[in-house]
């Protein structure tokens, strides 16, 4: 689908942004799924975060940073918060000895970051053997992680101000106050109150916030009417 979908636009994209795409297709079609299942899925995992990797460097590295590079990034931004706030929530309480019993598991804990790109990442700011807590902590507000949610909602409403039109008022507001939750929330009452819950809430507002930019900027004026 990304491949039809540059081919319609072709003329905007850069060269290398449609090798990038094409090239990645064409692999994609030679491989059936007993080759991957022999060779191994790990491996054909690790090959689509690299293609999607490639992809999204020369994305950022050649193309004019425009309306369309914002839609881009707000959909890369919105995505990527949906997913680390889904892993979180499926994995916290999996993983998470109950009642405080039990020693944490750090081969899985350390799997869930990897997950995310951010086991080197969680060595480097806490320094410390791998928490639950500190993990919830490090994926919802360091605001220097690029997969954390805080990272990707202060992005989002930078993008949606670079694009703002007359109607996206709400939808900026809207944003807007999710990233001053994030901003200026602590795990603590997070986990007091429940992460579950607030989690859900959170990707509850991520669907919204997509709904609100597709009726704002992409739904025809009469059809939105």
């Amino acid at each position: 689908m990304a491949r039809e979908n540059a081919h319609a636009v072709r003329g905007t994209l850069t060269t290398e942004m449609w090798e990038t795409l094409n090239a990645t297709w064409l692999e994609a079609r030679e491989k059936t799924f007993d080759q991957l299942f022999n060779a191994g899925i790990g491996d054909y995992f690790e090959w689509v975060k690299m293609r999607s990797s490639l992809s999204r460097g020369t994305t950022l590295g050649t193309l004019l940073q425009d309306e369309a590079y914002h839609f881009i990034r707000l959909g890369t931004l919105l995505e990527r918060a949906d997913n680390t706030a889904r892993i979180l929530d499926v994995k916290y309480h999996v993983l998470r000895p109950h009642d405080d019993e039990g020693a944490t598991d750090f081969y899985e804990w350390g799997a869930l970051l990897r997950s995310v790109s951010a086991f080197e990442v969680y060595r480097k700011v806490y320094r410390d053997v791998i928490t639950p807590e500190r993990v919830a902590e490090l994926l919802i507000f360091n605001k220097d992680m690029p997969r954390s949610l805080q990272f990707c909602l202060n992005s989002v409403s930078k993008n949606l101000d670079l694009i703002a039109n007359s109607n996206s008022g709400e939808t900026q507001r809207q944003a807007g106050m999710l990233n001053s939750q994030l901003r200026y929330g602590r795990i603590e009452d997070i986990l007091e109150h429940g992460l579950h819950a607030w989690l859900s809430d959170f990707m509850d507002r991520i669907y919204l916030l997509g709904n609100g930019i597709s009726k704002d900027f992409l739904v025809p004026m009469e059809e939105a009417a």
